[in-house]
C-alpha cells in the first residue's frame, strides 16, 4: 500500500482550515496530519509531524505566511511548501518564489487546483498559477526583454563562480526548484542554451570590471 502524502495546513481562519482538512482527507492519498494558526505553531508542527507538503496561508498572526517560508528553508526542514493565498497578484507570487516556496496556489480557484498543486509540489514540480508566468518571467517589467531581474542576477554571478545548482540554492535560501526556474527564465532572456553560455555573456557584459 502506497503511503499517503502527509499535509500540514496552516491558515488563521478556522473555516478555510476545515475546509481544506475536508477535501483533502477525503482523496485516497492524502492525510491531514496537522493544522496550524499561526507561523509558531507551524514551526512547532513541522518538528512534531515532520509532513511531506505545507500548505501555507501568506497572512498569518504573530508570524506571517513568508516569514515562516523564511524559518523553514533557513533551517534547512526538509518539507515541500505550497503557498494557498487570496492574492493574485505577482509582487506576492514574487515573494513567495525568492522566499523558497515550490508552488503558489491561489484560494478563488476551484479546491481541484488546489489538490493536484499539492500532488505536483509533492513530486518535485514546480507550480505556479498560469495567470502568474507572463508576470514571472518579467515580460511586463522592463522594455527590454534581456533585462533580468534582481534575483536572477544573483544566479547568475553565483553560476559564474562554479556553483551548482544545489550551492546556488543553498546560498540564496531557495529550492532548487527555485534555482531551475530562475535558470530556465535567464536561459530565455538572455538567449543561451545552457548554464555555459549564460556564464559566457556573464563574463562578457556583465562580470565587474577590475
Amino acid at each position: 500500500m502506497t503511503p499517503r502524502l502527509r499535509i500540514l495546513l496552516a491558515d488563521d481562519h478556522a473555516l478555510v482550515l476545515e475546509g481544506l482538512r475536508s477535501l483533502l482527507d477525503a482523496q485516497p492519498d492524502m492525510q491531514v496530519v496537522g493544522a496550524a494558526t499561526d507561523g509558531a505553531q507551524v514551526m512547532e508542527q513541522l518538528r512534531n509531524h515532520k509532513p511531506d507538503v505545507v500548505v501555507l496561508d501568506l497572512e498569518m498572526g504573530t508570524m506571517s505566511g513568508l516569514a515562516c517560508l523564511e524559518r523553514i528553508r533557513a533551517e534547512k526542514i526538509p518539507v515541500r511548501v505550497l503557498v494557498l493565498s487570496a492574492y493574485g497578484d505577482g509582487t506576492s507570487m514574487r515573494a513567495a518564489l525568492d522566499g523558497g516556496a515550490d508552488g503558489y496556489a491561489l484560494k478563488t480557484d476551484p479546491p481541484r487546483n488546489t489538490v493536484d498543486a499539492i500532488r505536483q509540489v509533492y513530486r518535485g514540480q514546480l507550480v505556479f498559477p498560469l495567470a502568474a508566468k507572463r508576470w514571472l518571467l518579467g515580460k511586463s517589467a522592463s522594455s527590454d526583454p534581456r533585462q533580468l531581474t534582481e534575483r536572477e542576477e544573483s544566479v547568475l554571478a553565483l553560476l559564474a563562480e562554479g556553483a551548482t545548482n544545489a550551492e546556488i540554492a543553498r546560498r540564496l535560501r531557495v529550492s532548487e526548484n527555485t534555482v531551475k526556474f530562475h535558470l530556465q527564465n535567464l536561459y530565455m532572456k538572455l538567449g543561451v542554451g545552457n548554464r555555459t553560455e549564460a556564464v559566457a555573456v556573464y563574463l562578457r557584459e556583465r562580470a565587474p570590471r577590475r
